[in-house]
């Protein structure tokens, strides 16, 4: 394993959604950065978005019976691992064998948690593309792990 400075092994880290985008990146940096990923692990990461049980509790005229509570949240962890299944399919089809992590959060914070925790040396993320305006009511993943994340981030526009 490749090691970086301070002796810490070097690792790229691509964080994926269920978008389009985010695949792009993915097979941006496989077509891309494949001769790296012989000597470099690479990381599949993806984030299981807080649920809002607001609409649940409206829905059930009160407080949301544990069981939907956790049928919900099942969904959720179903939804992430098949988009992790697929993402390490994508990875085989270029004979490159990933690691996958899922975890519960707010995407942009636990990207960057990640990169901090896994020793990440490069983030590679896609980019919806919202316009400034957008971006300035709704918050971007991308533009918020280009300013915080603790590693350079190379973001794959489509």
């Amino acid at each position: 394993m490749a090691e970086g400075g301070g002796g810490k092994p070097k690792r790229m880290m691509v964080a994926i959604d269920e978008s389009e985008c985010s695949h792009h990146a993915l097979e941006w940096v496989l077509a891309n950065l494949r001769e790296s990923l012989s000597s470099l692990p690479l990381i599949i990461f993806t984030v299981q978005p807080l649920t809002d049980f607001a609409y649940l509790t409206a829905a059930s005229l009160g407080s949301p019976p544990m069981e939907l509570i956790q049928s919900v949240q099942q969904q959720q962890k179903q939804a992430s691992l098949a988009l992790l299944e697929k993402a390490t399919e994508i990875c085989a089809q270029y004979g490159v064998v990933a690691e996958t992590i899922t975890e519960v959060g707010d995407p942009k914070e636990a990207i960057c948690e990640a990169v901090k925790k896994l020793n990440v040396n490069l983030l590679v993320v896609g980019s919806h593309g919202k316009g400034a305006l957008q971006r300035a009511f709704l918050g971007s993943v991308s533009n918020y792990c280009v300013h915080h994340a603790e590693c350079p981030v190379l973001v794959a526009k489509k």
